[in-house]
């Protein structure tokens, strides 16, 4: 199984930026869908966004504009920027993926917090 690693989480005022970055120890040529998700106190993990078979990317639609989900093959990695941050985007968030060929270990996720 392949660890997720998350990491560039923090505590940042409305309307600021963080950008967060998922790094796995393996091509992620080999990896189908590589997402981000997140899990806010009380409620359940959901999927914000994803670059799914053929590189297509999909928002969930409160964050539309204001994220963008990207990958680095080079660095093995894929990142969320997200803008314009608003209360509601505090959550824990973690990386997700699926591949033909592995299987995947849960971060520890990277903690967001925005402050209004």
């Amino acid at each position: 199984q392949v660890q997720l690693r998350e990491s560039g989480g923090g505590l940042v005022q409305a309307g600021g930026s963080l950008k967060l970055s998922c790094e796995v120890s393996i091509s992620i040529l080999r990896i189908n869908t590589m997402g981000w998700y997140r899990q806010a106190p009380g409620k359940q993990r959901v999927l914000v966004a994803v670059i799914g078979d053929g590189g297509r990317i999909n928002y969930i639609d409160s964050v539309k504009g204001r994220f963008t989900i990207s990958a680095d093959v080079a660095k093995n990695t894929w990142y969320l920027q997200m803008n314009n941050l608003k209360p509601e985007d505090t959550a824990v968030y973690y990386c997700g993926a699926e591949s033909d060929y592995e299987t995947f270990n849960w971060g520890q996720g990277a903690q967001v917090t925005v402050s209004s």
